[in-house]
């Protein structure tokens, strides 16, 4: 087949995505493809005549465009196949304050959280606000996490441990212009559970490496940075629990194909932190270790992920 690869694009996850695509391509290639990539960042309005001679298109975008569901909308409208969820189901997972009101609504265990809209940050003259205090308030006691709504990979995320730091954090975020979510920071052990198809694979459990306070940036993507066990060694009807969790926070957000969910586990009990649409693929990424666990290379992966678009084109 001809495949357009889609990477890069502009958000702060650009590096990532990038990364993941050299492994992509080598790998379709390998199984007999031709492919073409396509950077949105070089004119995503180029996107619809770049689409019209190729079989299908295979997206590797983090944040937006991409994780935002606006790439998939405008290839539902040339009728072009790919992998992964639709622009409805794309959206609900990216904004994390909404997917965890569907959560709550559908009984799935979330943290407790705060949303911040981007404009409490600047009075109406579109000046930058220099005390939030009496704006902000959290019914929750500290730690705190502190990241953008709309984002991934661990970028901009803080660990706030006092009260007193607390607006300071969401400052630096709302500066960007960008909505804020404060989550009630629970310890306990991280989990990760991919989907695929309609079938939830073998969890991960995740110990942040030295220094690290949760699964950061660097811990996701260096190697070494991260203990990550796969299976995860929980007992079974803790293992699925998560599974059954991961499956039902898929279908509540309409998604299709995979998804990864990420979970902690406080004191016992899973909690959902959020889900991904478009999980990373990477050489150290969770996805393709949980569908090696599962029994499937990383070229099987991308051929199932192909057979799974093209069914539901």
């Amino acid at each position: 087949m001809r495949i357009l690869l889609i990477a890069g694009g502009w958000s702060d996850e650009r590096e990532v995505s990038l990364s993941g695509a050299t492994g992509i391509e080598t790998s379709l290639r390998r199984m007999g493809h031709t492919v073409i990539l396509f950077d949105p960042r070089d004119g995503l309005t180029t996107l619809p005549h770049l689409a019209e001679d190729v079989d299908f298109v295979f997206l590797n975008l983090h944040g937006a465009p991409g994780e935002d569901g606006l790439v998939q909308a405008m290839l539902d409208g040339m009728g072009k196949p790919y992998q992964g969820s639709g622009p409805a189901g794309s959206i609900l997972a990216l904004d994390k304050a909404v997917s965890k009101a569907l959560f709550v609504k559908n009984n799935l265990a979330t943290p407790p959280w705060v949303f911040v809209p981007a404009r409490l940050g600047v009075d109406q003259y579109g000046e930058q606000i220099s005390d939030l205090s009496a704006e902000i308030s959290c019914p929750f006691a500290p730690p705190y996490v502190v990241k953008p709504n709309l984002g991934g990979s661990s970028l901009g995320v803080e660990m706030v441990r006092e009260r007193n730091g607390l607006v300071p954090a969401v400052q630096k975020i709302l500066q960007q212009g960008r909505d804020v979510l404060v989550e009630q920071y629970l310890p306990g052990v991280e989990v990760t559970c991919s989907v695929l198809g309609d079938e939830a694979l073998p969890l991960i459990l995740i110990r942040p490496g030295e220094g690290a306070s949760f699964f950061d940036y660097d811990s996701k993507y260096l190697p070494g940075r991260a203990d990550e066990v796969c299976p995860a060694p929980l007992p079974g009807d803790v293992s699925r629990g998560i599974q059954s969790m991961a499956l039902h926070a898929h279908r509540i957000l309409g998604l299709r194909g995979y998804s990864r969910a990420d979970f902690i586990l406080h004191e016992g009990q899973a909690s959902l932190l959020e889900v991904n649409t478009l999980p990373g693929m990477t050489a150290t990424s969770l996805l393709p270790q949980a569908a090696a666990a599962h029994g499937l290379d990383f070229d099987h992966l991308l051929a199932r992920l192909i057979e799974l678009g093209m069914r539901e084109h």
